[in-house]
């Protein structure tokens, strides 16, 4: 269950939440928890995590291990934080800064390399889900985002599924809608990584997810989990998500 504050929260803010958060989920071990503040917000959140059941995650990372790469962000660099996790390919980051299935495969290499566990985001817009290539578009960004990587090398992988048309939008996919999209996920990861990684692999669903829709999301048998954005940057209401 891992949460996107997205360019929310001052540290003060993060350290806030989890004074709120951590008495709430003390003691869930169903789940894996994870929390992806801003990289402003990184030190506070891992120093306000330590000792607990929840991980602290990056929202971003850089495929060269430095450079003069203006405002991003290395692997070596999340480590050194205590950071366990990132985001990787979050529709906004191809959305509005140019990331393309290319530049999400040369993040996911450097991020598995470097020891991280990615969340590596795929998801249609609007207009390709009307026009009924779901299935194609689900298909190419995972072809071009896994390409040339091995399944021993992405034995640490979770992919989110985001309908972008359902993200910050209020709409959100039918459960039996987001499982049919993560069936397609599976298979693809079966044909390139083989059926048993496939069957391992953690596909978490990402749009609109609130308290209110978790329990009938997560019953779906496709659906491992979730990536939660706007419902995430309030204790009580991330909490009640992770224990659905």
């Amino acid at each position: 269950m891992a949460a996107n504050w997205k360019m929310y929260k001052t540290p003060n803010q993060a350290r806030d939440f989890f004074r709120d958060f951590l008495p709430l989920v003390s003691g869930h071990e169903r789940d894996e928890i994870v929390v992806c503040p801003p990289f402003l917000d990184l030190p506070a959140s891992v120093e306000a995590a330590k000792g607990s059941n929840v991980s602290i995650g990056g929202q971003n990372v850089h495929w060269k291990e430095e450079g003069a790469f203006t405002g991003e962000t290395s692997a070596a660099q999340l480590l050194a934080l205590g950071v366990t996790h990132v985001i990787i390919g979050h529709s906004e980051r191809r959305q509005y800064f140019g990331e393309t299935d290319d530049t999400v495969n040369l993040r996911l290499k450097a991020a598995l390399e470097a020891g991280l566990i990615p969340i590596c985001c795929v998801g249609e817009v609007l207009e390709e889900r009307e026009a009924g290539l779901t299935d194609d578009v689900l298909r190419r960004q995972c072809v071009r985002a896994f390409h040339a990587l091995s399944a021993k090398k992405a034995a640490k992988l979770v992919v989110a599924y985001e309908p972008v048309w359902a993200i910050g939008t209020g709409k959100t996919a039918t459960p039996e809608l987001a499982a049919e999209a993560h069936a397609v996920i599976r298979r693809e990861a079966s044909e390139i990584f083989g059926e048993e990684f496939a069957g391992k692999l953690r596909i978490l669903y990402g749009g609109s997810v609130k308290p209110d829709n978790a329990t009938a999301l997560m019953s779906q048998e496709e659906i491992d989990g979730a990536l939660v954005g706007g419902a995430s940057l309030d204790a009580k209401s991330f909490a009640a998500i992770v224990k659905y």
